[in-house]
């Protein structure tokens, strides 16, 4: 017997604990189903296998780069339509310009995510 779905589905990856973790579950928190990637070589696979609504994604990496990510997946026919909402240190202009180059939606300042991470959500979210 199918099991029906009624919460969307948010993949969060994330390196470092904090934010990461505080971000997963206030998204569960909001209703939604959250599943954590914290290998960015995993990302891309686990958001074609899994088929969530969002990514929430952090940005400095020490391990990797995101930005290839975003932009395979959004070239991607079966993932160009999930929203990136990423999170740097806003600082790192160069890091923030390549994310949304690569196809993120928003990129959030790290400090004021969990915050604003309901009015982010709609902002990312939203039908273009």
């Amino acid at each position: 017997m199918a099991v029906a779905v009624t919460k969307p589905l948010a993949i969060v990856f994330y390196e470092k604990l904090l934010p990461g973790s505080r971000i997963a579950n206030r998204l569960a928190d909001l209703g939604w189903r959250v599943s954590e990637v914290k290998l960015v070589a995993d990302l891309a696979a686990q958001v074609r296998e899994q088929k969530p609504v969002l990514i929430v994604a952090e940005l400095s990496l020490r391990t990797g780069d995101l930005c290839p990510v975003i932009q395979t997946l959004k070239q991607g026919a079966e993932t160009g339509h999930v929203p990136v909402l990423a999170y740097a240190d806003p600082k790192k202009t160069q890091l923030v310009e390549a994310a949304i180059a690569a196809g993120a939606k928003l990129v959030a300042a790290e400090a004021g995510i969990l915050d604003q991470l309901p009015q982010l959500l709609d902002h990312v979210l939203a039908v273009d």
